[in-house]
């Protein structure tokens, strides 16, 4: 699936399908990238990235990479022991000297409530250590021919509906602006079933009649 193939099926869809274009290849693009970026915000699971992440040596406080929109979990130190999660405020508490102490393998990570792409290690992490964790990654702002990778190709017609919904949002015709609702609603309706489907298929009863 890339966003050419996109924005031939909408083309179709708003009658825009002959040189010379009412909307250009560029501005179209821009309304599939725009749309990609809005699924995140209804189901951020499907763009959930598992990999390492290399500490920052010596302090508590770590920054997941730039393409992060928040923590899901930290797993584990690479070679090492699972990290679990614990209380900030509960550890401050209990064991206020925990900032302060020797540096060496994670047992702890603390989710930081008011930024979701840092969070704590208990205790600060030692030179060269590794975590495998899992966050929400931010797709990239895609070309006209990537692949879009992120996504399954079963998000194809979700894509097209957003895009059409953009599209047929920039003209103020009464009868434009209704289609255009009628694209958002099933944009996000195509999200929200997709998401009640995938219990589907997640539990040991799937289709036991």
């Amino acid at each position: 699936m890339t966003p050419a193939e996109v924005i031939a099926e909408v083309r179709n869809l708003i009658s825009d399908a002959r040189v010379t274009y009412r909307y250009s290849d560029a501005i179209l693009l821009g309304f599939v990238n725009q749309s990609i970026k809005r699924i995140v915000a209804y189901r951020p699971d499907v763009f959930s990235y598992i990999g390492t992440f290399t500490t920052t040596a010596g302090s508590i406080v770590q920054t997941l990479p730039a393409d992060a929109v928040r923590l899901v979990e930290v797993f584990q130190v690479v070679n090492g022991s699972a990290v679990t999660e614990a209380n900030r405020e509960t550890l401050d508490q209990m064991y206020p000297a925990w900032v302060s102490e020797t540096a060496g393998a994670p047992v702890n990570f603390m989710r930081h409530q008011r930024n979701p792409t840092r969070f704590f290690l208990y205790p600060r992490p030692a030179e060269g250590t590794q975590l495998l964790l899992e966050y929400i990654q931010s797709p990239p702002t895609y070309t006209i021919n990537q692949t879009i990778n992120l996504l399954p190709d079963s998000f194809f017609p979700i894509i097209v509906d957003g895009t059409v919904f953009l599209a047929e949002s920039v003209d103020n015709e009464h009868v434009v602006a209704e289609r255009a609702k009628l694209f958002y609603e099933t944009f996000v309706a195509g999200i929200n079933a997709s998401l009640a489907t995938r219990v589907i298929p997640d539990v040991e009863s799937a289709a036991v009649q």
